[in-house]
């Protein structure tokens, strides 16, 4: 199923298209601010009332965002017609807000065939409710490693967004932005899509082939290949580290030359820059997950619960135990 409705013949007059966006109790505000504009725009523009929107919680009582606005909705979980678009905002500790109420809508609404899209953290919420089972999917890199650990049969990509059929989900950010314009552009033509996006000042609409992340040397600040290289080779090896031996003879240098690389450019060894790239993705592990301490301490490469416990003490000047205990006292 496509992921719009066909748009109807030039001398059939349009519905407007029906996109009902559920807000998950701290949801991002950027996301669907950048979903709901270009709906906006493009009704301005083309003259006529391409879109209808309303705005949905569980429980139909009004819903705050991460950034602490609260903002007013139009009612509760009720049937919505097949021909809609659901979108679920999602955001922070989305897996608290995504309740049972919420399950059960979102599986019968798939039943009756409605498109139904994930943004930001949504796509949680839609894997939970078995929506994404063998399809593909994105989330915010932030949480890839956590739902990758939750939902092993989903073929998790880190592209801005994502199209699969009658699934949508985005990275999150301004990820809505480029979904929202294939969308408009599919329905409605490519000379719409540009025209939102000059008025919303977004110069280079990005594609699902896209990716999320900024470039390596964008990130770090620096441009030198070896070193972007090996800080990619870093990164996809978390569970099993390389030595830095390997590293330095699999981009042609001597370990020593790796040291001094690492530190005139970063300021630390690679056995640092890479215990830091460990232990950073050990906190999402832990603060996104049901993970217990020891299985998030094997899947970043420590062999033992203790040495995990002594280097995220050195770092976060707490334990992993502590940080999990704050998180469940919503510290």
């Amino acid at each position: 199923m496509a992921a719009t409705r066909q748009r109807p013949a030039p001398d059939q007059p349009a519905a407007p298209q029906s996109v009902v966006f559920l807000l998950l109790d701290r949801f991002t505000l950027m996301s669907f601010a950048g979903a709901i504009e270009p709906l906006r725009l493009a009704n301005r523009l083309s003259g006529h009332r391409l879109y209808d929107w309303s705005l949905v919680s569980d429980g139909g009582n009004p819903t705050t965002c991460s950034a602490g606005l609260t903002l007013g909705v139009d009612g509760g979980l009720t049937e919505i017609d097949r021909d809609a678009v659901i979108l679920v905002c999602g955001g922070l500790d989305v897996q608290s807000a995504t309740t049972l109420n919420v399950l059960n809508w979102l599986r019968r609404m798939a039943r009756k065939g409605v498109i139904i899209g994930g943004l930001c953290t949504g796509a949680h919420a839609l894997a939970r409710a078995g929506l994404l089972k063998g399809r593909r999917a994105t989330i915010h890199w932030e949480n890839q490693d956590s739902f990758q650990e939750d939902f092993s049969d989903i073929d998790l990509t880190r592209s801005v967004f994502v199209a699969d059929g009658n699934r949508l989900t985005t990275a999150g950010g301004t990820s809505s932005i480029d979904l929202m314009l294939k969308l408009i552009a599919d329905a409605h033509g490519a000379g719409l899509a540009a025209a939102v996006a000059d008025q919303l000042i977004y110069a280079s609409i990005r594609t699902d082939q896209d990716t999320q992340r900024l470039s390596i040397p964008t990130r770090i600040g620096v441009r030198h290949p070896k070193l972007s290289q090996v800080i990619a080779v870093m990164e996809q090896n978390i569970e099993d580290p390389i030595s830095p031996a390997t590293l330095a003879a699999d981009v042609g240098m001597s370990t020593r030359q790796l040291e001094r690389l690492f530190r005139r450019y970063l300021s630390r060894s690679p056995k640092r820059y890479y215990m830091e790239l460990r232990l950073s993705r050990a906190r999402n592990l832990l603060m996104q997950t049901d993970m217990s301490v020891i299985n998030v301490a094997l899947a970043c490469g420590f062999a033992s619960p203790s040495h995990f416990s002594k280097c995220y003490r050195a770092c976060y000047q707490t334990t992993p135990y502590r940080e999990r205990g704050a998180k469940a006292a919503g510290v």
